[in-house]
């Protein structure tokens, strides 16, 4: 592609990794106008979601959209984009604005899919949202503030990298709330409910085995290969019999955008197929482009792979725009690191595996890396420290100023 006179115009949707650091890399390229749309007015920072539902400070999960692009070129649109005219090059918002594009890049991440499984969307808490994390550290709190007592059980739903962190936070948050209100000899549960017959189920059986022995050391139930068949006001079924628990939290289900299926992609397992470049398969025009969580490709669904997608793809058309010949994509494999309680975490690095305290210090460093990925190293530092600041609404905890989180005391 020949260097035009005129800038085109590339538009993003989402603003996830993904889309936050293709924009990012493209702002003041002079080939290109670039345009975020995003539904929401803030940057999740998700690796962290899970600490803000135990004591952090929401504002290490997450950035206003407009701190990250202060002094950038890139224009932010709060809309979501609805339907999408691939003739015209338009997108149409749902709100009815259409905005047109040369260059479209989709970065919309997942939603939350309960499988259809009744009474999950009604009675279960989530920590996919800031809102999600903050509405189940309230119910963690007025549990005690109305009737002076913990829910005696608590169940985590999900045996992934998110379930795995707030079954190994919550043991250590509630005995800190509790302490709090000055409630004594209340022995508690926290239940993990997994459908696969281990934890962590992608990953090497030694590395599942090593999380879960774990997690019950922190007191965590495992419950493996089980099925979760509903939930009501006061507790979760489970091939057929019923968990007693008002505080059931669901991180086991996600689902592809339903721009994607909505608007004609070629789907494969719900992400779209994609080409050698992050092109969208059978498409009329070679100028779509999908990546991170959206693509099908060999590590999607990890915020390292999004960030990986965004770099590749946004270097390739700064390429494009000088005349230049495009890379080929090539996967990185990602770095994982599960954190399994206070100062403890299991990482494969290479093949290697990490675990305890050592892991858990690669985990810190990485939340420093994720920070800097979005922001520069001086904001980054400085929303990493606000990992180590408490924050609550409840009137009786939010005096105290010592962290209730282990990892950070």
């Amino acid at each position: 592609m020949a260097l035009e006179s005129q800038k085109k115009h590339v538009l993003i949707l989402g603003g996830g990794f993904g889309g936050i650091k293709t924009a990012l890399n493209l702002s003041g390229v002079d080939a290109y106008d670039v345009t975020l749309m995003s539904d929401q007015t803030e940057f999740k920072y998700y690796p962290a979601l899970y600490r803000s539902a135990t004591g952090s400070s929401r504002n290490a999960s997450v950035i206003p959209l407009t701190d990250i692009f202060k002094g950038k070129t890139t224009k932010l649109m709060h809309e979501r984009a609805k339907t999408l005219d691939r003739d015209a090059r338009v997108v149409v918002t749902e709100s009815g604005k259409k905005v047109p594009y040369d260059i479209l890049v989709v970065a919309l991440g997942s939603i939350t899919n309960y499988f259809g499984i009744k009474g999950l969307a009604e009675y279960s808490y989530g920590i996919k949202s800031i809102d999600e994390a903050e509405r189940l550290k309230a119910h963690l709190h007025n549990l005690m503030l109305n009737d002076h007592k913990p829910d005696l059980n608590y169940v985590v739903v999900g045996g992934g990298p998110t379930g795995v962190e707030l079954a190994g936070e919550l043991p250590h948050y509630l005995r800190w709330i509790m302490k709090q209100h000055g409630i004594k000899n209340r022995r508690i549960n926290i239940e993990l409910v997994e459908g696969s017959p281990r934890l962590l189920p992608r990953m090497p059986r030694d590395l599942s085995a090593a999380v879960a022995r774990q997690l019950r050391r922190e007191g965590v139930k495992l419950y493996l290969g089980k099925r979760v068949e509903g939930q009501t006001a006061d507790g979760l079924i489970i091939n057929g019999r019923t968990i007693k628990s008002h505080t059931v939290v669901w991180t086991a289900g996600m689902a592809s955008n339903p721009f994607l299926a909505e608007n004609g992609f070629l789907l494969d397992h719900g992400k779209v197929v994609v080409d050698e470049f992050l092109r969208a398969k059978n498409e009329p025009a070679e100028n779509i482009y999908v990546i991170g969580d959206n693509a099908l490709t060999e590590y999607s669904g990890m915020a390292q792979t999004a960030l990986h997608d965004a770099v590749f793809l946004s270097a390739n058309l700064k390429r494009l725009a000088s005349g230049g010949v495009p890379r080929v994509y090539r996967p990185k494999r990602p770095i994982y690191v599960y954190p399994a309680g206070p100062h403890w975490s299991g990482v494969l690095w290479s093949g290697v595996r990490i675990y305890g305290w050592l892991g858990w210090a690669l985990r810190e460093a990485a939340d420093w890396v994720g920070y800097h990925d979005v922001e520069p190293w001086w904001k980054a530092s400085q929303l990493y420290m606000t990992e180590y600041q408490s924050e609550d609404d409840c009137p009786i905890c939010k005096g105290d100023t010592n962290s209730p989180k282990g990892a950070k005391a």
